[in-house]
């Protein structure tokens, strides 16, 4: 893979500056910015899996830490939503921004808790192109749900039973193009042999229809 840009970067973000890493393939037309959960990072290996993943059909990645390792410290930091969001819509920006993505379409991946600052902030920001969550709590972003304009995938494992409730509550609240996937004998975090190679195809698929069409057509 032929690349544009792939380096360590440092986004600042108001007070704060917060540590990321950025891959740009040579001819891509979109970038997916991934938002983690609570107690995760850039480093999360389920994350990295689903970027190389996305990376090999051709789509950049920016995985970031959404706190500074003081913030992360503290607990409720990891469940502050409006927080979240703010440092996810904060680091979109500076991305649009950034030589290397020019002309490039975002979409968001988000995990866990990081599934509702992604919705959260696709609801604020109309340059976000689609959205995909992965046993995410995009409960916790109910309110805002409505005025999520971005296609939305919400990805499930059968036996997580209780955020498949949640999922189910959240999708109907949902009033753009939607799809709730439910993977088959997957918990939580998707540990089963197989299983996050399923979460990081349906990634791509719905990527690759909403966020690379965006540039065909404009």
């Amino acid at each position: 893979m032929d690349i544009r840009f792939h380096s360590e970067v440092s986004i600042p973000l108001g007070k704060i500056t917060v540590e990321g890493e950025l891959t740009i393939p040579l001819k891509t037309d979109s970038i997916v910015i991934f938002s983690h959960g609570s107690g995760s990072s850039r480093f999360s290996k389920r994350n990295q899996e689903v970027a190389k993943y996305l990376q090999q059909k051709n789509m950049g990645t920016l995985l970031f830490d959404l706190l500074t390792r003081e913030e992360d410290q503290y607990y409720h930091n990891r469940f502050d939503i409006d927080l979240l969001t703010r440092r996810l819509t904060g680091a979109t920006e500076w991305l649009e921004k950034f030589p290397a993505a020019k002309d490039c379409s975002i979409g968001y991946f988000g995990a866990s808790t990081g599934a509702a600052s992604a919705l959260k902030a696709a609801a604020y920001l109309p340059s976000v192109k689609a959205v995909v969550s992965r046993g995410g709590r995009p409960d916790l972003a109910m309110d805002v749900l409505h005025k999520v304009e971005a296609p939305t995938l919400l990805i499930v494992g059968s036996l997580d039973y209780d955020v498949l409730k949640l999922n189910q509550q959240a999708y109907a609240e949902l009033k753009c193009p939607k799809q709730l996937e439910i993977v088959g004998g997957a918990t939580h975090l998707f540990e089963e042999q197989g299983k996050m190679e399923i979460v990081a195809a349906l990634a791509a698929g719905w990527f690759e229809k909403y966020l690379k069409q965006v540039n065909v057509h404009s």
